[in-house]
């Protein structure tokens, strides 16, 4: 019974290892919705005065949004790993494929906040309809009573601040706003998601590699990055507790880690800049064909076309 939990957990892990992204996209998601709720319930206080409305609103949907854009692509390495190519090496070695498959991973990490906080703001419709309240011609509705200030007067129906005979005329106003806003926000969702569906369709036709050879080739990269940081991790702690040790003539290490450095024979003092400069910038998004892996992938593809004649 042990043994079969012990599979399952393992089966789990495997599970959620593989949809690391997708996850991980979900919860940046799912925070975001919940932000901007409680900004809505908390915090949003539209000023209901001409002009400001505008502004309010406007800055309620698209300055957060910004803000979680820029947020998202400081935190995410690729951006620093262009800035690395481009200091090093001038960008000579970032081709049209790779540059492709790097904005890709940058932006589509970065966009999901933006574009979340966007359609949920639009299609909860506050900030939508204290934004363009003002902009209603009274005209449109039917009876309104005459006003020589129609703006001022339109701009005061978010907060719902009116004389008694206008009053009649908010749920009006709310629908004809509320629908401009969700229907915006449903748009703004049809677009993204047919923009991601084109930009994949874009990525395998463009492809050096057929779609199984691409998702090992995709399997090989982050393992090659994941040894590559634990290795770093020992390399750095190894030398960490020979200067350590150099200074107060012993260091206090846990028996694991001991065990770990006993092991680490033949390892390098000093790495040379040239060969730190090999892998800095986009290495792991270099051309496929300057790798060793490329030439075993074409021998599995050649292997599996003779099997599948």
């Amino acid at each position: 019974m042990s043994a079969l939990i012990s599979e399952y957990f393992k089966f789990v892990a495997l599970f959620f290892k593989s949809k690391d992204v997708v996850i991980f996209n979900g919860l940046i998601g799912l925070g975001t919705i919940a932000s901007q709720s409680a900004y809505n319930i908390f915090a949003f206080s539209c000023p209901c005065s001409p002009t400001k409305n505008y502004i309010y609103g406007v800055t309620a949907i698209g300055v957060p949004a910004l803000a979680f854009f820029v947020i998202g692509v400081m935190l995410n390495r690729n951006i620093w790993d262009v800035v690395s190519e481009c200091r090093t090496r001038k960008c000579r070695k970032l081709s049209g494929t790779a540059a492709f498959a790097l904005l890709g991973t940058i932006l589509g990490r970065a966009i999901v906040a933006p574009v979340t906080w966007s359609v949920i703001s639009l299609l909860r419709g506050e900030a939508y309809v204290c934004a363009f309240s003002e902009f209603i011609e009274p005209s449109t509705l039917d009876n309104f009573p005459p006003t020589t200030d129609a703006p001022k007067v339109m701009a005061r129906f978010p907060c719902k601040d009116l004389p008694a005979p206008l009053m009649a005329f908010y749920g009006e106003v709310e629908r004809r706003l509320k629908y401009e806003s969700q229907l915006l926000g449903w748009l703004l969702v049809g677009v993204f998601a047919l923009s991601i569906f084109l930009l994949l369709c874009l990525k395998n036709c463009c492809a050096a590699l057929g779609y199984q050879q691409e998702a090992y080739w995709s399997q090989f990269r982050s393992n090659e990055q994941e040894l590559f940081q634990r290795t770093a991790e020992v390399h750095a702690k190894y030398h960490a507790a020979e200067n350590v040790k150099s200074f107060f003539g012993f260091v206090a290490l846990e028996n694991q880690e001991k065990e770990l450095l006993t092991q680490c024979g033949g390892i390098k003092s000093v790495i040379p800049s040239v060969e730190w400069n090999r892998i800095t910038g986009v290495y792991m998004y270099r051309e496929i064909n300057d790798t060793p892996m490329y030439s075993r992938l074409n021998k599995w593809a050649s292997y599996t076309n003779e099997n599948d004649c």
